[in-house]
C-alpha cells in the first residue's frame, strides 16, 4: 500500500497539469504595475492617474515608444475638459510650441475601475487612468517636448 500512494499522487499531479489545474487560468489579468507615477485633476473634478502600467498601457507603454518622458506633458493635456468622451474613455488634447514648430499631444484615459475589454482592474475605488499619450501625426514626439 505504501507504493500505491506515491503513484496515485503522481497520477493526480500529472492530470492536474494536463488539464491546466496548476497553471494560471486563461482569464487571468495581465501583470501590470498599478503604481501612480503622476496624476492631474481635470476641470470637471476627475483625478486622472498616470500609472506605471506595462507594455500595453500606462507610462511604460507610451514613455519610450512615443518619447513622452515628463509628467508635465501628460498633466498639461488633462488640465482642462475632455475633448472627446465616450463612456469612461476620455481623450484630452494639448498643444506645445517650440518657435514655429507645433505638436498636438493626445492623452487617452479610462476613467473607470476596469479597461473597456475588462482585462485590467485598478481595484476597488480606483481608476485605470492614462492608457496612452502620443503626438498626433508622428510615431515619436520631438525631443524638445521633454526639455
Amino acid at each position: 500500500m505504501n507504493r500505491l500512494a506515491p503513484k496515485a499522487a503522481t497520477a493526480l499531479a500529472a492530470a492536474a497539469l494536463l488539464t491546466g489545474g496548476l497553471l494560471t487560468p486563461a482569464h487571468a489579468a495581465p501583470a501590470w504595475d498599478r503604481t501612480v507615477k503622476c496624476q492631474q485633476k481635470d476641470w470637471d473634478g476627475r483625478v486622472v492617474p498616470t500609472r506605471a502600467g506595462n507594455s500595453q498601457l500606462g507610462w511604460k507603454h507610451f514613455s519610450g515608444p512615443h518619447n513622452i518622458r515628463k509628467c508635465r506633458i501628460v498633466n498639461a493635456a488633462i488640465d482642462g475638459k475632455p475633448d472627446r468622451k465616450s463612456g469612461a474613455r476620455l481623450e484630452y488634447w494639448a498643444y506645445a510650441w517650440n518657435g514655429n514648430r507645433r505638436v498636438q499631444v493626445i492623452v487617452i484615459a479610462q476613467y473607470a475601475r476596469k479597461t473597456a475589454d475588462g482585462r485590467y482592474d485598478a481595484g476597488p475605488g480606483q481608476r485605470i487612468g492614462v492608457i496612452t499619450a502620443y503626438c498626433k501625426g508622428m510615431n515619436r514626439c520631438p525631443n524638445w517636448l521633454n526639455q
